[in-house]
């Protein structure tokens, strides 16, 4: 009762306590006799179950015979059951009688088991033999007639009517036999003496006793009957009890002892003394058993097996010293203990199944225990942690099935145990251990390190250059993680991505095509494209900016004053001039940015050093102390313009200052070649068309009266001229104030008469009073103070 009551663990399992109903009926017997040829026919398997022969096929049908062995054979091609190999009945069943196969067809797609059962009968294929061909009978003789003499019997394999039925024994003058039934269904012969027998007469008589079986024709078998005629010994043994019964369990050690028999002589001295003995010589039974002949104890000499025999049947004879004997019957029943385990045979196995799939059946396995009872009764049941379970089908076949879709990128692989006990004492169980794997569904797009990579690469760069990399990875596998790169249109049509980078598709690394110009082009954005080569095939999508760093590839630009070859452009300065008096102001530009457009001023060399200044950060000239009367009147200054990058660049430019009392006379005759070379630059005549073309009336006005009264103050005035350096101003340059540029410069032209100390010069107005501003981002910072060199 406490075994009953105890809780089993929480496992999902099935129990095996009754049988499975199951929507095909059990179908009708088949019947064949024994010894029938090999390849012959038995039924039509597809016409009893109902199907085509076709779908015997494509369902895959087979025969499953609870014993493992191929009994039979199915043609798939017609659906007839066939004999695979002869049948002897005597070796399959024994005794047992009706003989009966068991056997399934098992069907797929869908799963159909249907049970048959075979009566396998039997032919008259065994004749009866007995255990020993010579038996010897001691009759006394004084026996009286019809005393009756057990007889050893023959032994038949066949069963039914082709078993032993009778017996005969010839001659017969003094004997006949009687053919009797055992409660067990076997008939024994009986020696039945008809006819006193006298000893001085006759001392021995040789008689043949013949078994006939009922089959036709009968097979017979002979044994010798001796019999000795002694003297008068009128007391058989005989057995406490003609039956005895015993219980032994399978797994009892040797030399247990099993039951005693126990039989008596009512004679005395050797007429009195008892002797056992087997009845007859049974193989089977003298090598299991030993019977002492003195004491009657009946022992095993050899391992039980319920599972093969599950009770023997002994014959004990008693036999006194003068040739007596008595028969007693020993039954002994194996006990059955739990000593097999269960056993799994695994009829079908999917060991792979791809992810997402709904509810699959992974494998379909039979359970059987060959113990009896509670021993022989199973349960069946998996771990907790696995998303599967199992499910009945028909009798002791279970199907192991997913509980729902099975994601591969979470588990790829499943070891499930399959684990079947028995209810026996103790519990015997076995486990059968099946690995799973989850193939790959292309459900998962590759996915980017980052949505948005930023990359610097500095100008001037190297074509195919390495700018940076980027990564996606995939969660699928195999060629459904293999993930390739690829450039996206460009959102800006006009911008010529296929000529600026390129990606490498395996590896995402990307590389820059062309030397790249930050004052061209400062920033660019890419989108690429990650796709895997599932089916189909899934893709994302990453923004790539790319910034181009400054490089200090410019050197400072001179707006002003312009060195184009032609005369140079003087700057007058009165002598009365103040310290600090602007003289002129250096304007340049540089076309980098940063650091690298910072520019700083700086003379270099002067015809009188001390006398003017450079203001480092604007690059104003101006007048570092008061002028005297010793200074030269001309004056030429070499200013240099440098950057801040590095390494820095730098250009020069060359400054004329002429100090004058006032602007009444010239100072600075200009040589007929320079005048000749001015007139004959045609890029400053074009320019001082242009200008011309532009300027108001007045300016025109105001050159043709300053042209007059030359001309009249000095008639031998042979050639002078005016040059005006102009030079053509790139339209991008910025205008700001404070930083090195032009704003608001003033340019003047001076026309001196050579050779002669009268000639005069005017003063014009600015020939270009606004330069337009183009704001490309790139400014010169300016110092509002002196520098520190020039006197307060």
């Amino acid at each position: 009762m406490e075994a009953e009551e105890e809780r089993f663990p929480r496992l999902r399992q099935v129990l095996l306590f009754v049988l499975l109903a199951h929507s095909c009926a059990e179908q009708e017997d088949y019947r064949i006799a024994e010894e029938t040829e090999s390849g012959s026919f038995v039924a039509n398997l597809a016409k009893d179950i109902g199907l085509g022969v076709k779908e015997l096929s494509w369902r895959r049908a087979r025969i499953i015979f609870n014993d493992d062995k191929k009994h039979f054979q199915l043609n798939l091609q017609t659906g007839d059951l066939q004999i695979n190999e002869k049948l002897d009945r005597e070796e399959l069943c024994g005794s047992t009688e009706p003989c009966v196969l068991q056997f399934q067809v098992l069907l797929e797609e869908p799963l159909e088991v249907y049970r048959y059962k075979l009566l396998l009968s039997d032919i008259n294929d065994n004749s009866p033999v007995f255990p020993e061909s010579e038996m010897i009978l001691k009759i006394m003789e004084n026996t009286l007639p019809g005393t009756v003499f057990p007889l050893k019997n023959a032994q038949d394999l066949d069963v039914g009517i082709n078993n032993i039925q009778n017996y005969t024994i010839y001659p017969n003058s003094h004997f006949h036999v009687l053919t009797r039934n055992s409660g067990e269904g076997r008939k024994y012969p009986e020696l039945v003496l008809d006819k006193a027998l006298d000893r001085e007469e006759q001392t021995e008589l040789r008689l043949t006793l013949l078994a006939v079986d009922g089959g036709v024709p009968p097979k017979t078998g002979t044994a010798l009957v001796l019999i000795d005629v002694l003297d008068i010994n009128d007391n058989a043994p005989e057995f406490v009890q003609p039956l005895y019964r015993a219980q032994i369990p399978e797994n009892s050690p040797l030399g247990s002892l099993i039951v005693t028999v126990s039989a008596r002589d009512l004679d005395t001295g050797t007429n009195g003394k008892v002797f056992y003995s087997f009845f007859y010589g049974d193989e089977e039974i003298s090598r299991t058993f030993a019977l002492n002949e003195l004491t009657g104890e009946i022992k095993i000499i050899r391992e039980l097996d319920f599972e093969k025999i599950m009770s023997y049947e002994l014959d004990i004879k008693a036999s006194d010293g003068a040739g007596l004997s008595g028969k007693c019957t020993v039954i002994i029943e194996v006990v059955d203990i739990n000593d097999n385990t269960p056993e799994l045979t695994m009829a079908s196995l999917t060991s792979s199944i791809p992810e997402n799939s709904p509810e699959t059946t992974i494998a379909l396995f039979s359970i059987q225990d060959r113990d009896s009872g509670e021993n022989g009764r199973m349960f069946c049941s998996i771990q907790e942690d696995v998303p599967f379970t199992l499910k009945p089908s028909l009798e002791n076949f279970y199907k192991l099935v997913t509980e729902g879709a099975l994601d591969r990128e979470s588990q790829a692989e499943y070891n499930i145990t399959i684990t079947v006990s028995d209810l026996g004492t103790p519990r015997l169980k076995t486990q059968h251990n099946i690995t799973v794997r989850v193939s790959d569904v292309n459900d998962n797009a590759p996915a980017f390190s980052q949505t948005t990579y930023t990359l610097r690469v500095r100008e001037n760069n190297s074509p195919a250059l390495h700018i940076g990399t980027v990564s996606a990875t995939d969660r699928d596998a195999g060629a459904n993680a293999q993930v390739t790169y690829s450039l996206l249109p460009p959102r800006d049509p006009h911008l010529p991505l296929a000529s600026l980078v390129s990606i490498n598709a395996d590896n995402g690394q990307l590389f820059a095509l062309r030397s790249l110009d930050y004052e061209a082009l400062q920033a660019f954005e890419v989108r690429v494209g990650a796709a895997d080569r599932g089916s189909p095939a899934l893709s994302s999508q990453a923004l790539v900016r790319v910034l181009v760093l400054d490089d200090n590839d410019n050197a400072p630009f001179v707006l002003y004053p312009l060195q184009n070859g032609s005369a140079p452009c003087t700057e007058l300065v009165p002598r009365a001039a103040e310290a600090g008096y602007l003289v002129t102001k250096v304007v340049a530009v540089d076309g980098d940015s940063g650091q690298n457009a910072w520019l700083s001023f700086q003379l270099l060399k002067a015809t009188e050093p001390g006398l003017f200044g450079v203001w480092a950060h604007n690059g104003e000239v101006r007048t570092a102390r008061l002028l005297s009367e010793r200074d030269a009147v001309r004056h030429r200054l070499l200013v240099l313009v440098k950057d801040n990058g590095e390494p820095p660049l730098s250009a020069s430019v060359t400054l004329h200052v002429l100090l004058v009392d006032g602007f009444s006379q010239p100072y600075l005759p200009l040589p007929d070649v320079a005048a000749a070379e001015a007139r004959a630059d045609p890029l400053t005549v074009y320019l001082v068309i242009a200008l011309a073309s532009v300027s108001s009336l007045f300016l025109c006005s105001a050159l043709a009266f300053v042209a007059v009264r030359l001309c009249r103050r000095s008639g031998a005035a042979s050639g002078g001229g005016c040059a005006v350096p102009e030079g053509h101003f790139p339209g991008h340059l910025v205008d700001v104030s404070g930083a090195g540029t032009l704003s608001q410069s003033y340019q003047y032209e001076v026309c001196l008469a050579g050779g002669t100390g009268t000639s005069e010069f005017k003063f014009l107005k600015p020939i270009f009073p606004n330069i337009v501003s183009h704001d490309l981002g790139r400014k010169s910072e300016g110092n509002p103070t002196l520098q520190s060199n020039f006197p307060e």
